[in-house]
């Protein structure tokens, strides 16, 4: 990928509708869609830690990946996170979304047999872009899920010498000066997105240009003030916005982030169901707490104003 054509602003991690039997509800994408390019949102990643992904089965995910390219229609790029505990399945969901017309594939590591050196990692990310050899792939770095907790900079140096289509990372770690040394690795040959919402300020001082987040789902327009305030340099303001962000996160992780989010996005409009377990779902009394809990902090306010 050039430093012409990368994926760059806000990239939502989307989620998965379910209905309240706990099936798939593809008729809420196109709705979700609208709602995300609206808001100012540049690209969508489906099916990773907020789309519920390893939640899915693989026929699932295959139906997810194509109504979310369709109701795109190529107005914004659709990434499809396709990373499993089985490599053979991963591979071959990375070639059903290139045969369906996404515009970029990741994968995060196997999580039960865990990846602990940078050869395996990169001979098993390998094995899974070779599915999809047209299209730009983006390693999914999550260790604190995954336990894959090994050099970003010697993985990319390492896999560039063989994935041919290697576009960069999805970077979900906290490691502020490893996501800047990849930044800049090779006078700055790969596209490294950040993946941390509540850090995006950070992210932006030493060099980020594309985020991929869950809450950018339900408060872009506070996200895009904070990377407008930080172009301008008027820094204080940026500080300001993204400490709403940290207050924001708080409130979610308190009451549960990935429910809590989906129970947010049905207070804006858009009824993404619940989660599947073992995540669950919040009650209307939590409902009602949660609601409560943003109004104190001025989420209602703040998220809906440009």
């Amino acid at each position: 990928m050039t430093k012409t054509n990368r994926l760059t602003g806000l990239i939502a991690a989307t989620h998965t509708p379910f209905g309240t039997d706990g099936e798939v509800n593809l008729s809420v994408v196109p709705q979700i869609v609208e709602h995300i390019i609206t808001a100012g949102v540049s690209a969508i990643y489906v099916a990773g830690s907020t789309g519920e992904g390893v939640s899915l089965t693989a026929s699932e995910r295959r139906a997810v990946a194509e109504a979310y390219v369709t109701a795109a229609a190529k107005r914004i790029p659709v990434i499809v996170q396709v990373g499993s505990n089985s490599l053979v399945e991963s591979r071959d969901l990375a070639a059903h979304a290139q045969s369906v017309g996404a515009d970029v594939v990741s994968a995060n590591a196997p999580s039960y047999f865990k990846i602990n050196s940078v050869d395996c990692l990169v001979e098993a990310m390998s094995q899974i872009a070779s599915g999809a050899p047209n299209l730009p792939f983006y390693y999914y770095h999550i260790p604190r899920f995954t336990g894959a907790d090994v050099d970003m900079v010697a993985f990319l140096r390492q896999a560039a010498s063989v994935m041919d289509n290697l576009a960069g990372l999805k970077y979900s770690d906290l490691q502020v000066h490893e996501y800047q040394a990849c930044l800049n690795l090779d006078d700055g040959r790969f596209d490294v997105l950040w993946g941390c919402d509540e850090m995006l300020l950070p992210a932006l001082a030493v060099g980020a240009k594309g985020a991929v987040g869950s809450t950018y789902n339900i408060a872009a327009p506070l996200y895009r003030r904070i990377i407008n305030a930080y172009d301008a340099g008027d820094i204080e303001s940026a500080r300001k916005l993204q400490l709403c962000s940290v207050e924001l996160v708080r409130v979610l992780l308190a009451h549960g982030l990935h429910p809590s989010i989906k129970a947010v996005m049905g207070m804006l409009g858009i009824d993404v169901g619940p989660c599947r377990l073992p995540m669950g779902r919040l009650d209307e009394e939590q409902k009602t707490e949660l609601r409560s809990d943003l109004e104190a902090i001025g989420f209602f306010e703040w998220t809906l104003m440009e």
